[in-house]
């Protein structure tokens, strides 16, 4: 390993750890939380915004981005960050889960995967060397291979076929990066995560967790949870997924987004993680606060002129009343949303800030008890 990822404290009573990530565009201070912006946006906010709050790093979609506008739009604006004008880091996730959630309208193979546009309905097919091609030309950061995700099932025979495959594409991934980088400078390497799949058979989560962490990737990839099960089973998984992981690499949970979940998965060592949750929320009303998520649309909020969350220093906490804001949203207002995206990724920069700053100081175990205690007590209160 070169240093791509360095490791500055981990917090004595815990796995949890603070580090930084060096990208092309910029260092990334660990544990993160990372925007989605599926489409070459984050959706209801601005840039501006994003700089000013803090945020380091954002998601693309591979296989939203391939569709439209398309790999050689992109290639020919100078690559995703030119398009959308982003000046920091950008992590392009493969699509695999899209392609693979596209039940009647795919089909795997050891080759890869055949697909038809969500959008026209025409015929497409990735294999793993492709995807890491595709996201080397639009210039990601930070490059996720294509990997078989599965539906919650205990099914021994599923698991273990898809984590296979998934291994399998993983060599050829590295095999692809590794002759790309032999065409560029050296100090442009791309960087690639594995993904460990696996399922909730903890034999094969081991296995899949150890043959990934033998393989020469950038990083690791937590893979197929948040599918539906449990939260108690995920944490337990992920759990028993990161102690047979190098822990010298950054951990990337796929699709976690909740307040408390990133506080549980940070507790067992991951890194980054990623969710549309916070802006998905905001378009449907709702907001993360520090006693727990509040629903805008609740009638008790139509004379509270106190902000979303009197601890907040957001742009939107600062200058607007939850009255005002359940006002915009009940008159279908677009300034609704975009007033409540602002605050929760506020809130989620905040929070991991918080965390990095816990960890520094061998007190992360407490804060997590602390935070979770009064988010989960008033969580169904206030909602």
């Amino acid at each position: 390993m070169d240093n791509f990822f360095e490791i500055k404290n981990i917090d004595k009573n815990t796995d949890a750890r603070n580090g930084l990530l060096k990208t092309l565009h910029g260092n990334i201070k660990t544990p993160v939380y990372m925007p989605v912006g599926t489409k070459a946006t984050v959706k209801a906010i601005d840039h501006t915004y994003l700089y000013s709050m803090g945020s380091e790093i954002i998601l693309g979609n591979l296989y939203h981005l391939y569709l439209q506008p398309g790999i050689e739009l992109l290639k020919k604006a100078g690559g995703l960050h030119n398009f959308m004008n982003w000046k920091k880091s950008i992590l392009t996730d493969s699509g695999g889960f899209q392609v693979f959630s596209l039940k009647g309208m795919r089909k795997i193979n050891e080759s890869g995967v055949e697909f038809r546009s969500v959008i026209d309905g025409s015929l497409h097919f990735f294999s793993p060397s492709d995807v890491i091609k595709f996201q080397a030309q639009i210039g990601s950061d930070i490059i996720m291979v294509l990997d078989e995700c599965i539906p919650y099932t205990r099914d021994i025979k599923i698991t273990s076929d898809a984590a296979r495959r998934t291994l399998d594409w993983a060599q050829i991934s590295l095999k692809t990066r590794d002759m790309l980088n032999s065409e560029r400078d050296p100090g442009k390497k791309l960087r690639v995560f594995g993904i460990i799949q696996g399922g909730f058979i903890k034999d094969v989560r081991k296995f899949c967790a150890e043959s990934i962490s033998g393989m020469d990737f950038d990083g690791i990839a937590v893979g197929g949870l948040s599918v539906g099960e449990d939260r108690q089973l995920t944490m337990e998984i992920l759990a028993h997924t990161a102690s047979n992981t190098d822990r010298s690499k950054p951990l990337y949970f796929m699709g976690l987004g909740d307040p408390a979940g990133i506080l549980d998965a940070i507790y067992y060592g991951v890194d980054m993680f990623d969710c549309v949750m916070p802006t998905r929320i905001s378009r449907m009303g709702s907001a993360f606060t520090n006693e727990g998520k509040i629903n805008i649309k609740n009638k008790k909020y139509s004379n509270d002129f106190h902000p979303l969350d009197g601890k907040c220093s957001c742009h939107t906490c600062k200058n607007f009343s939850r009255a005002y804001i359940k006002h915009l949203y009940k008159s279908r207002e677009i300034l609704a949303s975009m007033l409540l995206t602002i605050h929760n990724l506020q809130f989620m920069f905040d929070l991991v800030e918080k965390c990095r700053k816990e960890i520094e100081n061998n007190s992360f175990a407490r804060f997590r008890e602390e935070f979770k205690s009064i988010y989960e007590e008033n969580h169904c209160k206030f909602s």
